[in-house]
C-alpha cells in the first residue's frame, strides 16, 4: 500500500454528484458533477488510487450512493478506497467482495474498535480507520459529535487493532484552501508504524510538499484539484 508517496483525488457523492464540503459542514457543498466522469478524468490524469467517500452515508448511517459506486468500480481499473456509512464488519466485507480495496471506517471503529480485527481476519491489509478531528478531538457520525480522544492516541491504538492505514482528515482546515497544518499530520505520523493518508486544508503545491514532509504516505486532495489550483501531473510530480 503506497510504496512511494501518492496524490490522491477525491471523489465525496451527495445525492449522487460530487460535492466538496467546506469544514465538513452540511449544506456548504459545492458541486462538481457526475462520480464516474470525475473518476474516470482523475484515472486519465494519472491517479493511481482514488478516493470515494458517500457523505450521505457518513451523516445518516447508511450508504445512499450505492449505484455511484457500484459505476465507478465498474469504469475504472485503479485502487479505491471507500468511506461512508459503513456500520458493520457485514457491510465492509460486502464492499470488498464487490471490488473496493480498502474500507474506511470512522464511526464504526471508534464504536466498536474489534471491527477492524474482524474485517482484517478475512480481509487482510483492507482497513483505512479514519480519524477525522475539529478542535483537536477526533470526532464522528459526519462530524457532528466528539469522542474525546487525541487523533495520535487514537491512531496507535488502532494499529493495535490491525488497521492497515490511517487516513488523518483535518476538519478545520477541510476545503477552505488556507492551507495544512503541518504540526497536526505530523504527530499522527509519529504515533504509528503503518501508513498514515493525510486529508484537509491543500491548496497549492507547497502544501503537498509540506505533507510529504511529515512522512505521510499519500495525500487525498478535492477542492484545490476541482477548482484548478494546480493539476494532478503537477501534484505528482511534487
Amino acid at each position: 500500500m503506497f510504496p512511494s508517496f501518492e496524490v490522491v483525488p477525491a471523489v465525496d457523492m451527495q445525492d449522487g454528484e460530487v460535492v466538496q464540503l467546506v469544514g465538513g459542514e452540511r449544506g456548504t457543498g459545492k458541486t462538481y458533477g457526475d462520480p464516474v466522469e470525475a473518476a474516470e478524468g482523475w484515472v486519465e490524469a494519472g491517479a493511481g488510487t482514488l478516493h470515494l467517500v458517500d457523505l450521505d452515508g457518513a451523516f445518516e448511517g447508511h450508504r445512499e450512493n450505492a449505484a455511484a459506486l457500484e459505476a465507478v468500480l465498474e469504469a475504472v481499473d485503479v485502487d479505491v478506497q471507500f468511506g461512508g456509512g459503513i456500520r458493520t464488519a457485514h457491510d465492509a466485507c460486502t464492499l470488498l467482495e464487490a471490488g473496493v480495496d480498502r474500507v474506511i471506517l470512522g464511526t464504526a471503529a471508534v464504536e466498536n474498535p474489534a471491527i477492524v480485527g474482524a474485517i482484517d481476519e478475512d480481509f487482510p491489509d483492507s482497513v483505512m480507520v479514519s480519524l477525522d478531528a475539529k478542535g483537536g478531538e477526533v470526532v464522528v457520525s459526519g462530524w457532528t459529535e466528539g469522542t474525546g480522544l487525541d487523533p495520535a492516541e487514537a491512531a496507535a491504538r488502532y494499529e493495535d487493532e490491525g488497521a492497515a492505514a490511517i487516513l488523518f482528515t483535518d476538519i478545520d482546515v477541510e476545503g477552505r484552501m488556507a492551507g495544512v497544518r503541518q504540526e497536526e499530520v505530523a504527530r499522527v505520523v509519529e504515533a504509528v508504524e503503518i501508513p498514515v493518508v493525510a486529508s484537509g486544508g491543500v491548496s497549492t503545491l507547497e502544501d503537498v510538499r509540506t505533507l510529504k514532509e511529515t512522512g505521510a504516505a499519500a495525500v487525498v486532495v478535492g477542492t484545490a484539484l476541482y477548482e484548478g489550483q494546480f493539476t494532478l501531473a503537477e501534484a505528482n510530480a511534487v
